[in-house]
């Protein structure tokens, strides 16, 4: 394993192992707004709305020492850190940053598949201009990044994706870290569950009840055990433990929905409780729908109820959804069409899909390669 210091190959590979970058921006759409605000610098700053009914889409590194963070009601922030300030989104100066890194990204490989504005995978397996290694590849993105943007950048360099995205937040901000071909098993062995992508607050409590803290323990469970308590997650968690990913990097991913949702720690059931957490839940939605530039027609509530029934109601435009206004309207128009709730619920969801460039003629065939090695 190393702190991105060493300069030689080593991501090189033998018999095929591929060479990810996975690149993460530092605390973004706050540091844009502290770059562009020199009395912003150095303080507590939450990209959001300020009310009753705000929340946090983005926080700086200031201000998540006192415990913030994006989807966290402003509320709460506020109380956590009573010297947060809090400024307005200004999504046209994510974009324009974020299409510079972009541009940064494709001069080193035509293998760049975004995740968002600010974070993409990259496969630079191909040395295009005979670099000389992964990690110097890396080293030279980031290096750009500052001098094109003067933002910081951190990222992870190992031979899959979960690796790298992994280790891309092992030395933020502005830090990088390289994990080699036969270091992936031992690497996620150190680390805590709720590191793994999908593994969220209730799945880390359930975990932690059969005795699964980190990855070492998740791999001394064999893979019956991790089926019969996880389902069809249970094979992920097989795999991800052993440092086991063999997605490609998909240049022209097409995402099939994006969305959000909240587990409360108390049921809710009266009108006002239900309409102030679908207002929450809109603004974590929108900055996501935004952040990823994604255009849909369809849009799907999902409640959970206190004794674990689901239902999803949803409803199709003819065109996209036009802006936020449109999106909460709906959204709100698919809650009240339930109202009054039978019984209180646990958990709310809202999903945009439809979205551009999805149809239902993709027929890829899914990456099944590590169904193999099971």
């Amino acid at each position: 394993m190393s702190n991105g210091e060493d300069q030689g190959s080593d991501t090189e590979d033998e018999g095929g192992l591929r060479k990810i970058i996975h690149v993460d921006m530092d605390a973004f759409f706050a540091s844009v707004e502290q770059r562009d605000d020199p009395e912003l610098r150095g303080k507590p700053v939450a990209v959001g709305g300020s009310g009753g009914r705000g929340v946090v889409a983005a926080a700086s590194y200031e201000a998540r020492k006192f415990g913030v963070r994006s989807a966290m009601p402003s509320v709460t922030a506020k109380r956590l850190c009573p010297d947060l300030i809090f400024v307005r989104h200004r999504f046209d100066a994510y974009k324009e940053a974020s299409a510079t890194i972009r541009e940064i990204f494709r001069y080193f490989t035509p293998h760049v598949e975004p995740l968002s504005l600010d974070e993409a995978y990259l496969d630079v397996t191909d040395d295009i201009h005979g670099i000389g290694s992964a990690t110097r590849i890396a080293q030279l993105i980031r290096e750009r990044i500052k001098e094109q943007t003067n933002l910081t950048a951190s990222a992870g360099v190992s031979y899959n994706k979960f690796i790298a995205k992994l280790a891309s937040d092992q030395n933020k901000p502005d830090g990088m870290c390289v994990i080699k071909p036969g270091e992936g098993a031992q690497f996620v062995a150190s680390l805590p569950v709720r590191r793994f992508h999908g593994v969220g607050p209730k799945g880390a409590e359930k975990m932690a009840k059969l005795g699964i803290e980190t990855g070492a323990d998740l791999a001394a469970k064999d893979i019956e055990f991790l089926r019969a308590n996880f389902g069809s997650m249970g094979d992920y968690l097989y795999r991800a433990a052993r440092g086991i990913d063999l997605r490609p990097v998909r240049a022209n991913r097409i995402r099939k929905s994006l969305g959000g949702e909240r587990t409360y720690s108390e049921d809710i059931s009266s009108g006002a409780a239900l309409r102030e957490a679908m207002d929450n839940i809109i603004d974590i939605v929108w900055e996501r729908i935004e952040r990823a530039e994604a255009k849909g027609r369809t849009i799907t509530l999902k409640l959970k109820y206190n004794d674990f029934t689901s239902l999803t109601r949803a409803k199709s435009l003819t065109e996209n959804v036009a802006d936020k206004l449109e999106f909460a309207r709906i959204g709100h128009e698919l809650l009240e069409e339930l109202l009054p709730l039978p019984m209180p619920i646990r958990l709310m969801g809202l999903t945009l899909s439809n979205l551009e460039g999805d149809s239902d003629k993709d027929e890829r065939k899914p990456d099944t390669a590590q169904l193999s090695l099971l």
